[in-house]
């Protein structure tokens, strides 16, 4: 497939998305009467995304990563985790450099060389054994050290919960992580694609029932917890106490 090829067909696939989005959304607003909180002002929208999230996993994203996870031994598990988290020290590693954090950043590419010489293209974590911890940098994180502010919230199928500000640093992430660059085989990268979103999902299963029984509001709870989270990590762990508004 050339690159016009491509592009045209990355085009017709957001077409398609933003055409659902608008129905979608509109759907939200009429079928809602709810009154949207300031972080979330396009809730009737995000609650009609997070259903058809919800729909989605139930039929085809829970399955199948209970069937990767009762099918696939723990080492073979590990190890492809491994390997993607690897894949990610560059992203981690550039991101900590641009929020002006030297040693985060040096950190995560020291463990990329670690990782991928002695830990075998990244199949073991030898990085972590010598005490090199893995960051947790993105660039929403980098965004919200800029300065950038949060926006609305908002919820997209198969990606989940973000802020306008996170969803943007999202697109950077995915934009430059260096396997969707390098493989140019687009068979053997959807196929990997396929596999990241299964491992990540199969790695969230023991969450399921404690968010299930806690909450009454699962969108709510989700949402709550999200922007918590966020907030926490681009302040790396001491955010700003808020007034009682």
């Amino acid at each position: 497939m050339n690159k016009n090829s491509q592009l045209e067909s990355v085009a017709c696939g957001w077409r398609a998305t933003l055409a659902l989005m608008a129905l979608a959304l509109l759907a939200g607003c009429a079928g809602t009467a709810r009154a949207p909180s300031d972080k979330d002002p396009f809730e009737g929208f995000n609650r009609a995304m997070f259903s058809v999230h919800e729909g989605i996993d139930k039929v085809a994203l829970k399955p199948l990563a209970k069937g990767y996870d009762a099918a696939v031994p723990l080492p073979a598990k590990m190890s492809i985790h491994n390997l993607y988290e690897n894949i990610w020290d560059v992203n981690r590693g550039a991101n900590a450099l641009l929020q002006g954090k030297a040693e985060e950043g040096l950190t995560g590419f020291g463990r990329l060389l670690v990782n991928s010489t002695v830990g075998i293209f990244g199949l073991f974590d030898v990085a972590s054994e010598l005490g090199m911890g893995a960051g947790d940098e993105d660039f929403g994180q980098t965004f919200g050290v800029w300065g950038v502010p949060d926006g609305p919230y908002v919820f997209l199928p198969l990606i989940g919960p973000n802020t306008m500000r996170d969803l943007a640093g999202w697109g950077v992430d995915q934009y430059s992580y260096p396997l969707w660059r390098q493989v140019d085989d687009v068979p053997l990268r959807n196929s990997l694609s396929v596999l990241r979103g299964v491992e990540v999902r199969a790695s969230l299963l023991p969450t399921d029932r404690v968010v299930d029984e806690a909450a009454l509001d699962k969108y709510a709870y989700i949402r709550s917890a999200y922007l918590q989270h966020r907030n926490s990590q681009v302040h790396d762990g001491k955010p700003p106490r808020l007034d009682d508004n």
